[in-house]
């Protein structure tokens, strides 16, 4: 991997571009309306990495035709490990995604003006948190690269859905480029912080010590996610120092507080406070996400509620319930976990 000095200089000339590739790719299966429906039908039927096996001759080429290889650099062994770290603390690290990565995005005013503009999740939040959901499983399932698993068709999926977002807001004639290019490769980067190295820092505070080796494997796995995504390799952090430096230079550019931001918050916590109502309240939700946000980004999204004196000490309870069942195998674990999940 290639370490860079994430300056102010660098993040900007990625802020302008989003993915080459996949925005050639979307350009000419848009050219006409019979060529556009053929693609959703086909985009829409991928189950298992098998389907990528035999692709029709329209799709031959970049990013489809190559969309079963790793990274050179991937280590199947840490990705691995990285699938046990998740299997280990599932439950916690799905609350996490809700409560902590997606409400950390909003923070990013450019970033959360293009989600609101998606209206995805401001029209039909559980829709878009479940999506969500459903990729974070597949991708990060121990079998997710094997041939019967869905790691690569569902991060295809959503390199061509955000290229074909790009298509469309770039076409609508709204688009300010004062705020970069929709879906840049900066923002790629943030977002795939966000699920990984946030999703880190937030289990650490709900109590649980995490090992080096679980920190770098769970990182690994989703540098190997991003690269698969489109984001390019300067932008891929090769250990935790670095990923926390660039962290912490993309929030320094763009944690600033916005009306976009603040409405997505609103949606979030509403779709919450409807779907546990009989378990928690609005109040207790926003009060556990500004203690998992910190103050700062909690008073950007107008997160205003005090957190409780005693919420560390109770959190701290709530992770030993949820650990890991002793003797269990990451698959096993997964399984469970993701059919628990499913149900509720």
């Amino acid at each position: 991997m290639v370490a860079v000095s994430w300056s102010t200089e660098f993040l900007s000339s990625q802020r302008v571009s989003g993915d080459d590739e996949a925005d050639r790719f979307i350009e000419t299966q848009f050219t006409d309306t019979s060529s556009k429906l053929a693609f959703q039908q086909w985009l829409n039927s991928l189950g298992s990495n098998e389907a990528l096996r035999h692709l029709p001759a329209a799709y031959q080429c970049p990013p489809v035709s190559p969309a079963l290889q790793l990274p050179a650099w991937a280590n199947r062994h840490m990705m691995a490990n990285g699938a046990a770290f998740f299997a280990k603390h599932a439950e916690q690290i799905m609350q996490l995604l809700g409560l902590l990565s997606l409400p950390y995005c909003y923070a990013a005013a450019d970033g959360a003006k293009v989600l609101h503009l998606s209206q995805r999740l401001t029209h039909d939040a559980g829709k878009r948190l479940t999506d969500t959901a459903s990729f974070v499983w597949d991708v990060l399932s121990p079998r997710a690269f094997a041939p019967g698993g869905k790691g690569f068709t569902a991060i295809l999926k959503i390199r061509l859905t955000h290229a074909a977002g790009r298509y469309y807001l770039l076409r609508a004639g709204t688009w300010d480029f004062a705020d970069g290019y929709p879906i840049n490769q900066e923002d790629m980067a943030g977002t795939n912080l966000a699920f990984s190295l946030i999703v880190i820092r937030g289990l650490r505070k709900l109590g649980h010590s995490i090992s080096y080796a679980d920190q770098q494997a769970f990182l690994h796995l989703w540098n190997v996610i991003g690269s698969l995504m489109g984001i390019r390799e300067p932008l891929i952090t090769h250990d935790g120092k670095s990923a926390n430096l660039l962290e912490q230079a993309i929030r320094t550019r763009h944690f600033k507080a916005s009306e976009h931001g603040r409405e997505l918050t609103r949606s979030l916590t509403a779709y919450f406070t409807g779907a546990i109502s009989s378990r928690v309240t609005e109040k207790e939700i926003r009060q556990l996400m500004r203690y998992l946000l910190g103050d700062e980004p909690a008073n950007l999204l107008g997160i205003d509620e005090p957190v409780p004196v005693h919420l560390p000490y109770l959190l701290r309870i709530n992770s030993a319930v949820l650990a890991f069942t002793p003797g269990e195998t990451a698959d096993a674990a997964w399984y469970r976990k993701s059919r628990t999940f499913q149900r509720r």
